[in-house]
């Protein structure tokens, strides 16, 4: 990471090439979009809600207007553009600067800038389709892409790691990461059966994926679901995609969950999850819940970190390479 009190803190890390790079990206996904009629849209960065995920802090800021109502830098532009599609807007993309907190090192600033769309009447199979041919075009000019491998949840663990994700106990996926000799992570509870397997995935599966190529990790488990769909034949797992390149993840997707009921019931566990880690509980989007409720497409949608595809355009180790002004000297 770059220090902020160097002398000469004032420049920029990315050279002019990288931001030449990063401009000719971003012209070539707006040309994309544009060529399947999907609608560009904006959507507000600050909010009252923010995603209750335990795995995502939001950024907290207060408005003079507002005193006494805390408000957040969104994470994801993700539930404003549902209740834009709830609306009945239809096929929608942006680009969106979005903010995590205690997010910082090699793949991560705290301020990142995501590619986010949505599909109607697409499922995440035919989503991955769309993702796998937007990369192919901002990356052609760079290397020429292999096709993508496309490989379950379920079948990675087990020949990458030897375990079962969907059946196999704590015990046995903390006795695959001591076989992986994996570090111990401070904070990871010996019961905490989704933070062992994103142990496995971080320390002994994305690393085992190809880097020449993109590679889709699919069907995820339902207690990963985030707000994806649950498959209605197994319900052990969620119709929810990643998309890596090597060990480094680009992008996360679902087929969306579009029943008010059971996202608020998802709402409320995130919530009893962060008491449980010590975290403030976060207050619930009542708009899009009830965006939700007043009726929402069958969809499919996408996050994309558009920093990291520079990354992977630029063949940069890290983020601090492809941002003008990463965190220290913003």
């Amino acid at each position: 990471m770059t220090t902020e009190s160097a002398p000469d803190a004032w420049r920029p890390v990315a050279s002019a090439e990288v931001l030449r790079l990063r401009a000719s990206l971003k012209a070539r996904a707006r040309a994309f979009f544009e060529a399947t009629g999907a609608l560009e849209v904006d959507t507000p960065i600050l909010s009252s809600a923010a995603p209750t995920d335990p795995d995502l802090e939001p950024l907290r800021t207060t408005v003079a207007s507002r005193p006494g109502t805390q408000c957040f830098l969104q994470t994801s532009p993700e539930f404003a553009m549902k209740r834009l599609l709830a609306a009945g807007v239809g096929d929608c993309w942006q680009f969106a600067r979005v903010f995590r907190d205690a997010e910082r090192g090699r793949w991560h600033n705290p301020e990142f800038e995501l590619l986010e769309w949505y599909r109607v009447d697409c499922d995440h199979h035919e989503l991955m389709d769309e993702v796998e041919a937007l990369v192919a075009a901002l990356l052609q000019s760079e290397s020429r892409i292999a096709p993508a491998e496309r490989r379950s949840y379920a079948d990675a663990f087990r020949e990458y790691a030897g375990v079962d994700p969907l059946e196999d106990d704590t015990e046995a996926l903390q006795d695959a990461a001591a076989r992986a000799r994996l570090e111990p992570v401070a904070g990871l509870a010996d019961d905490d059966r989704d933070g062992w397997l994103d142990r496995l995935l971080t320390g002994v599966v994305a690393p085992a994926f190809p880097t020449d190529r993109p590679t889709f990790l699919y069907d995820w488990p339902e207690s990963q679901a985030a707000l994806a769909r649950i498959d209605e034949r197994d319900p052990r797992v969620a119709h929810r995609f990643e998309l890596y390149w090597g060990p480094l993840e680009l992008a996360n997707g679902f087929h969306e969950l579009g029943m008010a009921m059971e996202q608020r019931a998802r709402f409320v566990e995130d919530n009893a999850r962060r008491r449980s880690r010590g975290q403030d509980e976060l207050p619930l989007d009542e708009r899009l819940l009830a965006a939700l409720e007043a009726g929402f497409p069958d969809c499919a949608g996408v996050a994309l970190g558009f920093d990291r595809v520079v990354m992977v355009a630029a063949g940069a180790g890290r983020i601090d390479d492809v941002l003008a002004f990463p965190f220290e000297r913003s």
